[in-house]
């Protein structure tokens, strides 16, 4: 059964954006409107004649709504099989019509939970009949054409002026409609589980998942993607941000930006700081009291790896800083904020993207992260870890001066957001040299101390400035000589989580080179 002409149709709607116009489209033809409380009232309000859900089924709406369309004549005309004999008589028998169309879209329970509402009434906006009618007439896809998003009213009016709805619709229709279902019982399952019941990892774990973007191709170009925003009211971050400007974001510019972000966030409380990211990892991070000079400061650290790379700001943009950054390619900024004269600055700049936040994301926050592996997925909650100076330990014979120990907080933040291996030097609140993701630390060590006499050279510094600087790595030394490398390039502070089996041995070289050093009790692998 290809086109499937609409004689009556079942309108019962949370969101009443468009609905009039979609039944006034409907009524000029002809089709017989029934529906239900307070979409009955809009469309009687409209001055179109609507049939009572309780006409058709002879039974009043009762229990306040929460029994009004749970109903065989409901159900029945939704489900009947159209050229099934049996089905045809069953009809005639109890006096069931056909439904050809049903336009739904449900209770907001998300918007609910996200307003702060009480437990009652919460579970008041859990629907019922709702997902049931969208169930019944996407299952009968074949004669009944389910509408779950204002969206496709458009489509529904201009296939009633071809005489009915298309087989290709109602399918595309009802794969929708089963997808709104899943996340919208998603939705539920989740805050039953986490906010209602305080349980971290349920027995099943229903994620809810919407399109935002579908991508031209994946890491490389012969990769399909898309990218996929998540509902609720904890979701902030990179997916919520707003784009001012700039070319269609790419699969790795979303990572990259995800990473920048996420980074920057542990310093929305801090004075102004400027991180750059290079595929997924920092190359530059630095706090100043002036926003420009901490990009300077940044981009001083690896100007290499800053081409091509995404900023994060912690602070609104502002001109000079946009000024600066323009000096050489980049791929996308993202801020809290930009001031007018830097978004004239940036238009300037047709394919550079912008992306605006508003507040940054708290990163204590509690959540969880997934990655796919082979048949399954790892979850776990989000390292939002943070280390007082009450629980660092100082394990040498020196402590830190507090400079030193600034620098050490610092650079441990930093490494929080470098892949592992990580190694993080840095001094006056600015990073030094990064050495990221090698197979060992002491590999990481040696690469960070080389970028930072690189990028002294290219400067023109007496000296790198690895010298004086305070280290962090991001999990314990197993060996003195990652350590070693830290003393070779200058540093005088560590910073690390301890552990290792080697600790005393460790411990004893950073004693024998006059070094100061706190243990933290927390790693940041990031794999």
């Amino acid at each position: 059964m290809d086109q499937v002409p609409i004689k009556r149709a079942l309108l019962s709607v949370s969101d009443k954006s468009g609905i009039v116009e979609l039944a006034e489209a409907l009524a000029r033809r002809g089709v017989e409107l029934v529906s239900t409380g307070g979409t009955a009232k809009a469309l009687r309000e409209a001055g179109l004649t609507v049939r009572d859900i309780s006409d058709l089924t002879g039974f009043p709406e009762m229990m306040d709504g929460r029994v009004k369309t749970l109903h065989p004549v409901v159900h029945g005309g939704l489900l009947a099989v159209r050229d099934n004999p049996e089905h045809v008589a069953s009809m005639a028998e109890h006096g069931i019509g056909a439904i050809d169309l049903v336009v739904v879209n449900l209770y907001p329970f998300v918007q609910t939970v996200a307003k702060g509402s009480d437990r009652d009434e919460i579970i008041e906006n859990i629907d019922i009949g709702g997902p049931s009618m969208v169930r019944s007439a996407a299952k009968n896809h074949a004669a009944v054409a389910i509408v779950t998003d204002p969206a496709d009213y458009a489509v529904v009016i201009g296939e009633l002026e071809a005489g009915g709805t298309s087989l290709a619709t109602r399918k595309r229709l009802a794969a929708k409609a089963y997808a709104a279902t899943a996340a919208y019982d998603a939705a539920i399952a989740s805050w039953f589980a986490f906010a209602d019941q305080g349980e971290a990892f349920p027995e099943a774990l229903p994620i809810a998942l919407k399109r935002g973007q579908a991508l031209r191709y994946g890491e490389n170009p012969h990769q399909q993607a898309a990218f996929y925003t998540q509902g609720g009211s904890g979701a902030r971050g990179i997916g919520q941000a707003r784009q001012v400007q700039g070319k269609e974001l790419s699969y790795n510019n979303y990572n990259d930006a995800d990473a920048a972000l996420e980074l920057v966030s542990e310093f929305r409380d801090a004075e102004p700081t400027v991180v750059i990211v290079k595929h997924a990892n920092p190359c530059g991070v630095a706090t100043a009291d002036m926003l420009a000079k901490a990009y300077a400061e940044a981009f001083a650290c690896d100007t290499v790896s800053a081409f091509g790379g995404i900023i994060a700001l912690n602070r609104p943009l502002d001109a000079e800083t946009a000024r600066a950054i323009t000096g050489i390619f980049t791929e996308v900024v993202v801020a809290p904020d930009a001031d007018e004269e830097a978004l004239a600055l940036f238009a300037a700049k047709k394919n550079l993207r912008l992306l605006l936040t508003g507040e940054l994301p708290d990163p204590a926050r509690l959540g969880l992260t997934a990655r796919s592996i082979a048949g399954g997925w790892l979850v776990q909650t989000r390292d939002n870890g943070t280390v007082s100076e009450l629980d660092l330990k100082v394990v040498t014979r020196r402590a830190p001066t507090a400079q030193e120990l600034a620098d050490c907080r610092f650079a441990w933040t930093v490494a929080k957001h470098v892949k592992s291996n990580a190694i993080v030097y840095a001094k006056d609140g600015a990073t030094a040299g990064i050495g990221a993701g090698q197979m060992n630390r002491l590999e990481s060590a040696r690469i960070a101390a080389w970028k930072a006499k690189d990028a002294a050279d290219k400067a023109g510094w007496a000296q790198p400035r690895t010298i004086g600087s305070a280290v962090a790595s991001d999990a314990f030394f197993p060996f003195a000589d990652g350590l070693l490398a830290a003393v070779e390039a200058g540093a005088t502070a560590v910073i690390q989580p301890g552990g290792s089996i080697r600790d005393e041995e460790v411990i004893a070289a950073a004693d024998e080179a006059g070094l100061a050093m706190v243990f933290t009790g927390m790693r940041h692998f990031r794999h």
